[in-house]
């Protein structure tokens, strides 16, 4: 009698932990409460006012090979999800019409059947038939993939019904693009209507629990870049500064970086991309340090500038001075609800940094520096390093930003760039997320010798 028991227990046991072992690693980040999730599903239902259907990409799709799979951003921000090959079906309630029958607000997550073969390689998976999908996810419903040509049809009808979705441009594909041929061949009446600028909308402004994430991202990558201080000497391979860095925020919980590192020395301080990191740093030289880390899908994005003996001269110290002045221009003007990134706005905090530079200082040919201010001034960050935003959107509360203006001399191998991570508090205040890490001349050179 006690073996069969026995075999029940281990059999009931085994299941458990699978289930548990599957929940844990579909949430292995840090990931926000299932009801921030679901608010932004209905956000975005009540703003389509249609039907939303979305899918996520297959494991073997999209530079995935070096870090793993890595969720769409769009389909991470509404679902919380990172599976892969999955689908979010959205519809906003609808009261009956002549051609169309009633529904109750419907969310829907299709996931594709497991295939354990695959799941040898990489990984358990969370598949439709788990009882706890539900409550793991926080959808109404988890289904299986095969379900959703039946359940698109269900909310929609009518002689055109519209299905709003990833649209590819015509340059792009995206991971709807197969999907959406397959709905076609199931309706002809379909047509599809392009999601995206209204989940760009939403984005713009992010929620308490995205700035507690992004936080983390900054505060590992700050520690990174206390790290390169102490590291930066003298022959010393840029590669190893990138190493080091990579480790530090690794070890404080980063998946990966959040853009390739950019360790720049001597000329290559003045190449803005510039990614080999392969050259050996020489005193007299500046090196430029672009590198942050993304934790749980949520980025940040830091620069300095540093001597790579340790001291700036004379001439560094003036380039890095009208630099970090700039920046220091564009945080004063900063103006709630009314501030801007664009060139050609007079409350732009572009212009406000360019006539900084363009008024302070001069090349060797006694030329104004503004035309070695080559980039913009700032992005959004969220989800990703050049966050989607709404471009119309004034600097608001909710929105998270960089300030981070550059002057890149060729002919003197000198290029400075200052890049800080902004937050926009609720009452309209600009915090500065990354302001743990120094920035005046003199404080860098402290910190490089350790004082």
């Amino acid at each position: 009698m006690r073996r069969p028991r026995f075999a029940v227990f281990l059999k009931s046991f085994l299941t458990c932990f699978f289930f548990l072992a599957v929940a844990e690693s579909s949430l292995a980040l840090d990931r926000q409460p299932n009801s921030d999730y679901h608010v932004r599903r209905e956000a975005l239902a009540k703003k389509a006012g249609g039907v939303i259907v979305l899918f996520a990409p297959m494991e073997s799709e999209g530079p995935n090979d070096l870090y793993g799979f890595r969720q769409e951003d769009n389909f991470y921000y509404l679902s919380g999800s990172t599976e892969p090959g999955a689908a979010l079906l959205i519809a906003p309630a609808a009261e009956a019409k002549a051609d169309k029958p009633a529904h109750s607000y419907t969310e829907i997550l299709f996931l594709p059947p497991r295939n354990l073969t695959q799941e040898k390689w990489t990984g358990p998976k969370l598949g439709p038939e788990n009882p706890e999908a539900p409550k793991i996810t926080g959808f109404d419903r988890v289904e299986d993939m095969a379900k959703l040509p039946e359940e698109v049809m269900k909310v929609t009808s009518g002689v055109r019904p519209v299905v709003y979705t990833d649209v590819a441009s015509h340059d792009q594909t995206s991971a709807s693009t197969q999907p959406l041929e397959f709905l076609k061949d199931v309706n002809s009446f379909l047509s599809f209507q392009d999601v995206k600028p209204m989940i760009d909308s939403l984005r713009t402004t992010k929620d308490a629990g995205e700035v507690a994430l992004i936080r983390k991202a900054v505060d590992a990558s700050v520690a990174a870049h206390f790290a390169a201080f102490k590291a930066v000497k003298p022959n010393v391979n840029e590669r190893e500064i990138s190493a080091l860095m990579q480790y530090e925020w690794g070890k404080r919980g980063c998946e990966r970086p959040a853009y390739a590192p950019i360790v720049g020395s001597g000329y290559y301080s003045t190449v803005l991309h510039y990614s080999d990191d392969s050259n050996v740093m020489k005193a007299g030289d500046v090196v430029v340090i672009d590198a942050a880390g993304e934790y749980s899908m949520y980025a940040s994005d830091i620069t300095r500038t540093l001597p790579i003996n340790g001291h700036f001269t004379a001439r560094q110290r003036e380039i890095y001075g009208i630099v970090l002045g700039a920046q220091q221009a564009a945080e004063a003007a900063f103006k709630s609800g009314k501030s801007n990134m664009k060139r050609d706005d007079p409350d732009s905090l572009y212009k406000v940094a360019y006539d900084y530079i363009n008024t302070h200082g001069k090349d060797l040919h006694g030329d104004p520096l503004g035309k070695y201010f080559i980039h913009g001034l700032g992005h959004p960050v969220g989800l990703n390093v050049h966050d989607a935003t709404d471009p119309n959107a004034p600097l608001g509360p909710g929105q998270v930003f960089t300030i981070e203006p550059g002057i890149y001399i060729p002919e003197e191998s000198l290029g400075v760039r200052i890049e800080d991570d902004y937050y926009v508090d609720q009452d309209g205040k600009l915090i500065k997320l990354s302001g743990a890490l120094p920035s005046k001349a003199d404080d860098v050179e402290k910190e490089m010798a350790g004082k």
